[in-house]
């Protein structure tokens, strides 16, 4: 849960500087963000989730 949270507020961040640099207007910056609820309350939710979890785990064992 914790891997989410903090992928909630990095995209948050991108989207508030993308926004704020000119790159993103606001109105499709919303529909995105509507886009993300509704596909998050469909049956393909459980398959990002592990996708992105599994991104986050293998980012996390490159070791530098």
């Amino acid at each position: 849960m914790a891997v989410s949270i903090s992928a909630v507020v990095l995209l948050g961040i991108v989207v508030l500087v993308l926004i704020r640099g000119g790159s993103v207007r606001i109105w499709p910056a919303l529909a995105c963000a509507g886009f993300g609820f509704l596909l998050a309350s469909t049956g393909l939710a459980p398959t990002i989730n592990q996708s992105v979890q599994a991104l986050a785990h293998t980012l996390s064992a490159i070791r530098l």
